[in-house]
């Protein structure tokens, strides 16, 4: 699922050096081609495991999680890190049920806790810390989430946040949709704040890791 940003060469590049993924998760990535439902994609989801495996993460909660694609790297990396569980946070009941599905088919059963619900004040509400934070909610909700995770995440941990170059628009000056304006405006607050140590990487649509001080 290239953006205009990123060639299509290259977005397939970077997907071959993933490894082999489960049957199951190649299934979740051709029903997306086919539905056109954005998922984060072999090469962000392999970056977002290789995170969540580095800092030994344990909790981890998603804001915003489809139908479990995002879900199903972190909840191996989970499992791989000694089992925990994996928050899967969705409006939608239907996604939560396919989720349940997939997921269950991975071998993940017990790992991911769903929650069908609004993300931010079901992270609010949910008792920390967490290790690991993923952030893929509407776009102009997310300046107003960034104190909830703060709050919510632990020192040392780790928010990764989808979509931070929002298909070249936060490049149009004259783009003042509440959406690209809530990915300039997260993308100033967590760059600007002392607490963060931020990098955005430009692989598919560009997520921000963020290292919480």
């Amino acid at each position: 699922m290239a953006t205009d940003l990123l060639p299509t060469y290259l977005h397939d590049y970077l997907d071959s050096l993933v490894p082999p993924r489960a049957p199951e998760l190649q299934a979740m990535e051709a029903y997306a081609k086919q539905v056109n439902f954005p998922i984060i994609g072999p090469a962000s989801g392999q970056l977002c495991y290789q995170v969540a495996r580095m800092i030994g993460a344990r909790r981890v909660f998603e804001l915003g999680s489809g139908y479990g694609y995002s879900t199903a790297w972190f909840a191996r990396a989970v499992q791989e890190n000694g089992g925990g569980t994996v928050h899967h946070v969705v409006w939608d009941e239907e996604l939560s049920r396919k989720a349940r599905g997939h997921l269950g088919a991975l071998g993940f059963e017990g790992l991911v806790e769903y929650h069908v619900a609004e993300a931010v004040e079901t992270l609010r509400t949910t008792p920390g810390p967490f290790d690991l934070i993923f952030n893929d909610i509407d776009k102009h909700a997310y300046p107003e989430s960034l104190p909830v995770i703060a709050e919510k995440l632990r020192p040392g941990g780790v928010l990764i946040i989808d979509n931070m170059l929002w298909h070249g628009a936060i490049f149009d000056e004259g783009d003042h949709t509440l959406n690209t304006e809530g990915v300039r405006e997260f993308t100033r607050r967590i760059t600007n704040d002392a607490g963060w140590a931020a990098s955005l990487i430009p692989v598919r649509d560009g997520l921000i890791v963020a290292y919480k001080k």
